[in-house]
């Protein structure tokens, strides 16, 4: 499918996924709505509370002068990701949001769309423990006018993240 305003993408990401929530047996609805690439109104066109998006950032981390690690970052929507905590976890000296050009070359997402699974080995998938608590978890189906509503027993069995506490509350974040 070619790159459209309202897709995103071209396709390929997408259908990766939906080939893996089937082949997985996976527990899933498709959501069509009006694009939306932010969290909070993706939510408000799926009807959902925003503690239930899965939330993803491409984390860049340093790791020495010419040594990098990214890292895709999921969090509830309400929450922010802790960049602190991440640098600590791969023990990083530097740690900020990967260029949106890297993200959405590891990701294969354009910006608005990455979703919570990796395909590639260069992207380590890591989640927020209290994303996990929700029965059902929301997010853009690599495109921005198409979302996935997945039984969170499912994501965790298909995607295989690593768990951590990475989510930090907006006032928290603010004050930082």
């Amino acid at each position: 499918m070619p790159e459209t305003a309202e897709s995103g993408v071209d396709g390929s990401t997408h259908d990766l996924l939906i080939d893996l929530l089937d082949r997985g047996g996976a527990t899933y609805r498709l959501i069509e709505h009006e694009p939306a690439g932010v969290t909070a109104l993706a939510s408000a066109a799926r009807g959902h509370d925003l503690a239930q998006a899965a939330k993803c950032i491409v984390v860049r981390i340093k790791l020495g002068k010419r040594t990098n690690r990214f890292v895709l970052a999921v969090v509830p929507g309400d929450r922010f990701v802790a960049l602190d905590v991440l640098r600590e976890m791969w023990g990083g000296t530097y740690v900020s949001f990967a260029t949106r050009e890297t993200a959405e070359e590891l990701s294969g997402c354009v910006s608005g769309t990455i979703i919570p699974f990796s395909f590639r080995p260069d992207l380590e998938l890591v989640v927020d423990n209290g994303l996990l608590r929700q029965p059902v978890v929301y997010f853009n189906a690599a495109r921005l006018d198409v979302s996935v509503a997945l039984d969170t027993r499912d994501y965790v069995r298909l995607a295989e993240p690593r768990v951590e506490s990475i989510g930090r509350p907006a006032e928290l974040a603010e004050a930082s």
